[in-house]
C-alpha cells in the first residue's frame, strides 16, 4: 500500500496543511468513512473523527460492520462532511490510508476517559497514504494533494484550462 504515517507526521510535514485539514474535519462532528466489504465492494458510513494525542482517531460501535471490514482490510478513505449548501468553506478534504486497531487498555482508557464514547467500542488509530483538499481560489480549482515521503503538491485549474498547472 505504499509508506504510511501517523497524523503527527502530516503535522511535522506540513504543518500549515494539515491545520487547514484538522480545521475543515473539525467543522462538523459526523463524516463518511469508506471501507471495504467482504466481496471487495464500498461501504459508506457515518463517523466521528478525533484529532487528539498527535494522531487521527477513529471510534466506532463494537460489532459494527465499518469495523469488522477494518479488521478484515484496514484500508479507508475518510471524507469530511461538506455540510449544508455549497459553500464548502475551508475546502473539502479527505485522508486515506489503513487503520490500525489500538488493543492497548492504557491507550484505549486514556482515550474513553477523555473522549467519553458510548461502551464497549472499537478504536482505530490512522496510518495516512494520502491527505488531499480541494479548494477554490478564483478563478481556479486548486487540488492539494500530500502523501508521505513527498512534499505538498498544487495543481490549480481554471474552467477554461485546457492543461493544468502545477506548482
Amino acid at each position: 500500500m505504499g509508506r504510511s504515517v501517523g497524523w503527527a507526521g502530516v503535522l511535522a510535514a506540513e504543518p500549515d496543511f494539515a491545520r487547514r485539514v484538522a480545521d475543515r474535519f473539525g467543522a462538523f462532528k459526523h463524516h463518511i468513512l469508506g471501507t471495504l466489504r467482504k466481496d471487495g465492494s464500498p461501504r459508506l458510513s457515518g463517523l466521528e473523527a478525533d484529532f487528539r494525542y498527535g494522531e487521527l482517531w477513529l471510534g466506532m460501535m463494537s460489532g459494527s460492520r465499518k469495523a469488522l471490514d477494518l479488521r478484515r482490510d484496514p484500508r479507508f478513505s475518510l471524507h469530511a462532511n461538506p455540510g449544508a449548501g455549497t459553500d464548502l468553506a475551508g475546502g473539502d478534504v479527505r485522508v486515506s490510508g489503513r487503520a490500525v486497531e489500538v488493543t492497548d487498555p492504557g491507550v484505549i482508557a486514556r482515550y474513553a476517559a477523555e473522549v467519553r464514547p458510548p461502551e464497549p467500542f472499537h478504536l482505530f488509530r490512522a496510518e495516512l497514504t494520502e491527505v488531499v483538499r480541494t479548494s477554490v481560489e478564483d478563478p481556479y480549482l486548486v487540488l492539494e494533494s500530500w502523501r508521505p515521503g513527498r512534499p505538498l503538491r498544487t495543481v490549480r485549474r481554471g474552467s477554461e484550462d485546457a492543461t493544468l498547472r502545477v506548482d
